[in-house]
């Protein structure tokens, strides 16, 4: 069997190690080589040797400038080990029937989880960058759904989905990637391997790229709703959700035939998406603290065009211009509540665009401020187009926080 070689000790790499060791690992925080409980050998990058490495498996999120990635040669994915069939012999895998990649800067998740949960009846498992490692996915599944990265796309050489999903693409990772070019690119690779009667769909400034698959381009969900004769009046998701609800049912279209309203509207999105909470004096507060880049608080300002948002945006953003932000919000009767690392730069922006800010560097305070504004007639929305570890321990706690904060009025 040939060796395989891991970069980064974590979930998806332990995984692999899991299935087919135990395996050697080189990774930063490893000073004194040494084994683990599962007798995997742990090492630090200056001990690898690529002459003794058959194949290499960097974790997804490894970066690509990394001197173990600029020394490897036989640098492959996760995806390239389980989806290609160049390793089934050698492992004994067993490749799935079908595999349905979904990939874009935002709606990954949602669009992964409303496409497995049409499909669950048919055999439909999901995986890959929604927290399941392909290592730990069954083999006798028909149909994987996988929610695919930037990251992973850039490292696989050889896989391909039988049926490719991508979402809006906005600037995001773009020091990982090199600069935006390199991450469209790595977002429209598995174009490049896809087959005749394999579909694509992708939005429609894309179009014109070269594949030997079916492309069904798209500007909206309207357009795309069009082309696979669905009624949005009978899907009840809004904003963001409705383009992946629609996505989700074009796909169960493709496959099956089908367009099942009631079953798509059985849906239930995770927390912290969009998540409406009313107060004991009927009011509403949107917890939308999974939106930790600019087009997503984008795209949940959508349903609330007509009300008074009491926006809460900020944290730590990464460098990312905020230009396109403010330029969507001047069309919105908006005030902004700033907090985490960038209230500073919000303030400023907001000053530039003439938007009503506050700054209150920490979420409780800007709570309390909503609270003495907020009536039925307004909007208090958590979307902070920014990552949360400056004040937070995840989007997540972030959340939690906001929700609790309302629940003491």
């Amino acid at each position: 069997m040939s060796k395989i070689t891991l970069f980064g000790y974590a979930k998806t790499t332990k995984a692999i190690a899991k299935r087919f060791g135990p395996a050697t690992f080189f990774d930063d925080k490893v000073v004194v080589p040494h084994k683990d409980d599962e007798g995997n050998r742990l090492f630090p990058p200056s001990l690898f040797d690529p002459q003794r490495s058959n194949i290499e498996i960097p974790s997804p999120g490894f970066p690509p400038n990394h001197p173990l990635i600029q020394k490897a040669k036989n640098l492959i994915s996760e995806y390239d080990l389980f989806l290609s069939n160049r390793f089934n012999s050698q492992f004994s895998i067993l490749n799935p029937q079908f595999t349905i990649w979904i990939s874009g800067t935002n709606g990954k998740t949602t669009t992964t989880q409303m496409v497995t949960h049409l499909l669950k009846d048919r055999g439909a498992i999901c995986g890959g960058n929604i927290g399941v490692p392909l290592a730990q996915m069954d083999q006798n599944s028909p149909i994987w759904v996988l929610e695919t990265s930037s990251f992973t796309l850039h490292y696989t050489k050889y896989a391909k989905p039988n049926l490719y999903i991508l979402l809006p693409i906005t600037p995001d990772h773009l020091a990982w990637h090199g600069g935006k070019e390199r991450y469209i690119s790595a977002k429209l690779s598995p174009l490049d391997k896809m087959e005749e009667g394999e579909a694509i769909i992708l939005p429609k400034e894309f179009a014109n790229y070269p594949t030997n698959g079916f492309k069904i381009g798209y500007s909206s969900y309207i357009e795309l709703a069009n082309y696979f004769g669905i009624d949005t009046d009978r899907v009840n998701f809004e904003g963001a959700f409705l383009l992946d609800a629609i996505l989700a049912l074009s796909v169960s279209k493709i496959l099956f035939d089908e367009i099942d309203y009631d079953k798509i509207n059985s849906f239930k999105l995770d927390p912290h998406r969009q998540e409406k909470i009313v107060d004991n004096m009927g009011r509403l507060w949107i917890n939308d603290s999974k939106a930790t880049n600019i087009d997503a608080t984008i795209q949940a300002l959508v349903p609330y065009r007509d009300k008074r948002i009491l926006l809460i945006l900020g944290g730590d953003d990464k460098g990312v211009d905020l230009t396109p932000l403010f330029c969507a919000l001047e069309s919105y009767n908006v005030a902004i509540f700033a907090i985490g690392k960038n209230s500073k730069k919000i303030a400023e922006l907001s000053n530039r665009y003439n938007i009503e800010c506050h700054i209150e560097k920490r979420i409780d305070n800007a709570v309390a401020s909503i609270n003495k504004l907020l009536d039925k007639n307004s909007v208090a929305l958590l979307s902070p187009a920014a990552a949360s570890l400056d004040q937070f321990s995840s989007y997540v706690e972030r959340g939690e926080v906001f929700k609790d904060l309302i629940r003491s009025f």
